[in-house]
């Protein structure tokens, strides 16, 4: 029975020893990052319907419909949003381009028929009412990022990164799985060193030999205690998207 213990607790000690390794080595907190990203490009396109729920902090929620196009060229991406339901959001459209290590955000608004550029200032506002901002929306690439540390744990990674050109946030924390390499949470700090949020990523689906995506994400705002939930479904692959599509006319047509 004491030898039974004995092995018990070293296997105890190993686990958690294992558990704190912490690495202070930039070059591979940057790989494993790239590696996720990587397998995030290594799919052409994708079509999907999306449905955010906003949930208040008395509990009430507002839905929300939305069509999303995405392309991955090489290093560049992009994608478009078009929201459908509600009535009152109908025709709304966010495009998103990431070419050449520079994001440009445009918003269109069909109620004043505008399309309104997102500039610096406004990275940190919330994306149409959700806990979801325009920064969060970005394309988040590994040079977006100052990796600084990593832990090993027994299913996963933490790699803590400082966010040098975010106003919201002073760093982030990644929850990365070791075995399909997927990001499973986000932690967000502000300059104090507080969580303000965290975001969940869950029911993952394999969309190709080494790709495996969230068919449900959570933001939760830590703060304000509210979070925002988006569902995928009716997602299609490496099918053939119109170039327009990523353009002011993507915006302005919708679906």
């Amino acid at each position: 029975m004491r030898q039974l213990l004995t092995l018990l607790l070293l296997l105890l000690f190993a686990s958690s020893a294992f558990a704190q390794e912490r690495i202070t080595d930039e070059e591979e907190a940057r790989a494993i990052f790239e590696e996720v990203d990587d397998r995030r490009k290594s799919v052409e396109t994708e079509k999907a319907t999306m449905e955010m729920v906003i949930t208040d902090p008395r509990g009430r929620t507002r839905s929300r419909t939305m069509q999303s196009w995405s392309l991955n060229e090489g290093e560049n991406t992009k994608s478009l949003i078009v929201f459908t339901n509600p009535g009152n959001v109908s025709g709304t459209g966010f495009l998103s381009v990431d070419e050449d290590g520079s994001t440009t955000q445009r918003l269109y608004l069909p109620s004043v028929g505008r399309i309104q550029t997102i500039g610096s200032s406004e990275r940190g506002d919330r994306f149409m009412g959700s806990d979801f901002t325009y920064e969060d929306l970005g394309a988040q690439n590994p040079d977006d990022y100052e990796f600084e540390w990593l832990e090993k744990h027994e299913n996963h990674y933490l790699i803590r990164a400082n966010t040098p050109d975010s106003d919201q946030y002073a760093y982030v924390e990644f929850e990365i799985d070791r075995e399909k390499y997927t990001l499973r949470k986000i932690h967000y700090f502000n300059e104090d060193g507080e969580q303000i949020k965290r975001l969940e990523a869950e029911e993952f689906e394999q969309l190709s030999d080494n790709l495996w995506s969230p068919a449900k994400m959570t933001m939760y705002d830590l703060k304000e205690d509210r979070n925002t939930e988006i569902r995928w479904s009716n997602r299609e692959i490496n099918v053939s998207i119109e170039e327009w599509r990523f353009s002011e006319r993507g915006l302005r047509r919708g679906v």
